[in-house]
């Protein structure tokens, strides 16, 4: 009788692509890779034009009710501020009592904020929440106080539960015009905010003390008013540190507050002026982390400032890029090749002006930029951290703006701005939420959405978790004594039999985790680094890069040797295998990790990390080889492990974005302190992500296989 033999089992159509696909890694890397990149160039040709989301807000649906006579008081408050300007104030109150007796002249409730600013160190406990208030202590000097003035127009519709927040730095002992000229435009709308009856909101003038700096007032003044504190400061020093100001009936002795914060605007007026044909706005969005605000909010201001008060609206660009020559070759091939796609169908709608993918690209780059460094771009960011929809507007007057004779103009143009975005935030019934959150900007009115830009990031990593499982196929064939040619799809799902060959992974796992493990330690190290007294940018950097290192070696005699593999069983110098492909998951896992908190910063990272950890292969192969293809691998590894350092990384993106010029070695140490002083977890991503990657790529090219 005839023995039947069991039909061979065909793994699933699922299982057999991602067979295919593992088979022919190289091949997808390669296309991966260059698909990311040609991705993120065409971003700008995919930009959106902005549009509003939520109707409530009718930017322009009504007229302005500010009058001249607003303008002509806010001129002479202007005057008034100049003139203390111009003298040397023996205490530096006058200032802070003529802004306080003004709000309290123009029927606001007004009331002083005393804050001392906080020590800007590193602390690890602190890293991810608001550092605690400082403690008063009797030797303070009221003079190492700031000073906010805080005026509250209450809306009579509402019950007072949602505010409007509107900012004006200002130096209390030497204000200069653009300060002044800022104050009068708030001082203008803030009169007209006292009258009105249609107010929904609270209007909350926040004059900030910036002797400190604009973002410590401004935090100072949040943190307050989110976390209601007994006893400190304002029972303590209040009184003494308050003689020669507006006291009395006029100003309340309590912090005063209003409802929940709707939106904010950091008003700014810059002190230079340039030929223009129009003044100019410059809008401010990055917060901490790369958050921004609704995209709405940058809509109604745009909309505002262009239609209906004829400024000049623009946001950063990198000045680098606009004189690029390959940017220009690429813009002039993408709009050939948009020519010929209308030529095809007039309904493909490719392809942009050579001059407008050069500007859009220039400032995609600035919004990429600023998002991955995780520090905010003006004291809006204090906003951010509380969930809160702020800009700063800093507005640049052409050069006539500031001849008396046009003064009242400019001011008439900025105080009409704020009181329509004013009155569009007061029509919401709830806060921003219909628009975008995650974006990157091309110009004030086109953006590329969170749907768009995810493409060029998820196209970088796909190589990672293939090139990691083809790694680990072809070290499990090895370890299994089983040539290439003899395995099927069958055995691959299936596997041998376990044995203790089938758990070598678990070497390379512990020297990957030896290796993050001491990213952490290399993490908490500026904090003891910072101890050091009178220790210049420059040698705290060379201290933290000597005891980095000496921590290595450290953990290399506690936890074993994560460079040494003579204790692990070899099966023909393939270990660097296993090593590379746990490499590429731990890196994957982190670049995902990162794209959830800053996708900017994953972004520039993939674009590192990716061909640096694709590349690594053993210098001693290469060499062995004694080929034109293996010595130009290793040449290439070399190279990109020179531009992956942190260091020459940083140098080369700086330089490439901001210029080459009066570049030091202490900048990257300043860089990294504001990383750590803004909480930005760029910073925990280099060091405990991205430097034990680099680590490892050295490991596996100096792996003795």
């Amino acid at each position: 009788m005839a023995e039947t033999i069991a039909p061979e089992v065909k793994p699933r159509p699922i299982i057999r692509i991602g067979l295919f696909i593992i088979s022919h890694s190289t091949l997808v890397s390669i296309v991966c890779c260059i698909a990311g990149v040609l991705a993120l160039l065409l971003l700008p040709v995919l930009a959106k034009s902005t549009y509003f989301s939520e109707n409530a807000l009718m930017p322009g649906s009504a007229m302005s009710m500010l009058s001249g006579k607003n303008v002509v008081e806010a001129d002479r408050f202007v005057k008034e501020l100049s003139s203390l300007g111009l003298k040397a104030p023996s205490t530096g109150l006058e200032i802070p009592k003529l802004i306080a007796k003004g709000m309290a002249d123009l029927g606001g409730e007004v009331s002083y904020h005393n804050f001392h600013p906080q020590s800007k160190k590193f602390h690890p406990l602190h890293f991810f929440s608001s550092p605690d208030p400082d403690m008063v202590k009797a030797n303070y000097s009221c003079s190492s106080y700031g000073v906010n003035i805080i005026g509250i127009a209450r809306a009579p519709r509402s019950d007072g539960k949602e505010a409007i927040v509107l900012v004006t730095p200002y130096n209390s002992s030497d204000i200069s015009l653009g300060e002044a000229m800022s104050l009068g435009i708030a001082y203008s709308v803030f009169s007209l905010f006292t009258q009105v009856s249609w107010l929904a909101k609270d209007i909350i003038w926040v004059a900030a003390d910036s002797r400190h700096g604009e973002y410590a007032s401004i935090v100072s003044w949040l943190r307050d008013y989110h976390s209601p504190s007994f006893g400190g400061l304002e029972k303590l020093n209040a009184k003494a540190c308050r003689e020669g100001l507006v006291t009395g009936s006029e100003v309340s002795d309590s912090f005063l507050r209003g409802g929940t914060i709707a939106a904010a605007l950091v008003i700014k007026v810059a002190d230079k002026s340039e030929v223009f044909d129009k003044d100019a706005l410059s809008i401010y969005a990055e917060a901490s982390n790369g958050q921004m605000p609704n995209l709405d909010l940058i809509n109604v201001i745009n909309y505002l400032a262009v239609h209906g008060q004829g400024f000049r609206v623009k946001v950063e660009k990198l000045p680098s890029l606009l004189d690029s020559k390959w940017l220009k070759v690429l813009g002039t091939a993408i709009e050939s090749l948009g020519k010929i796609a209308r030529n095809l169908n007039p309904q493909w709608k490719f392809g942009i002006p050579v001059a407008d993918y050069v500007e859009g690209t220039a400032t995609l780059a600035s919004s990429l930029y600023n998002q991955a460094l995780g520090v905010p771009t003006g004291p809006h960011g204090a906003f951010r951290d509380y969930q809160i929809d702020a800009v700063t507007l800093d507005i640049l007057p052409k050069i006539s703006s500031y001849h008396k004779a046009r003064r009242n103009e400019f001011l008439l143009h900025g105080a009409r701005l704020v009181e329509g975005v004013a009155r569009s935030v007061n029509n919401l019934l709830e806060k921003f939420h219909q628009s975008f959150f995650l974006y990157l900007l091309t110009s004030p009115n086109k953006f590329v959405s969170v749907g768009v830009y995810m493409i060029a990031f998820l196209l970088l990593i796909a190589p990672l978790p293939v090139v990691a499982a083809s790694l680990y196929s072809d070290a499990h064939k090895c370890n299994s004594g089983i040539k290439n040619e003899d395995v099927t799809s069958a055995d691959f799902v299936d596997g041998p039999t376990i044995n203790s060959k089938s758990w070598r992974w678990l070497y390379a796992a512990k020297t990957v985790f030896v290796i993050h493990l001491w990213g952490f330690i290399v993490t908490v190290l500026p904090f003891f680094v910072c101890q050091i007294p009178n220790c210049s940018s420059t040698t705290s950097l060379l201290i933290w890069i000597a005891s980095s290192g000496f921590s290595l070696i450290l953990v290399h005699l506690l936890l074993g040797s994560p460079f040494v593999t003579a204790s692990i069983p070899q099966s023909a110098g393939k270990e660097w295998l296993l090593l590379k492909s746990v490499t590429i998951t731990a890196a994957f896992i982190g670049l995902c990790l990162m794209s959830v908190i800053n996708f900017a910063t994953a972004e520039i990272g993939a674009l590192l990390t990716v061909p640096m950890c694709l590349m690594a292969r053993p210098l001693k192969r290469d060499f062995n080889v004694r080929s034109t293809k293996a010595y130009a691998r290793g040449a290439l590894n070399l190279v990109l492990l020179h531009i992956g350092f942190p260091m020459a990384a940083f140098f080369l993106i700086k330089g490439a974005f901001e210029g080459f010029d009066n570049i030091s070695v202490g900048d990257f140490w300043y860089w990294v302190e504001s990383l750590w002083v803004w909480n930005s977890a760029t910073y925990i991503y280099i060091c405990m992500a991205y430097i034990p990657c680099w680590v490892l790529c050295i490991h596996i090219l100096l792996h003795p296989c």
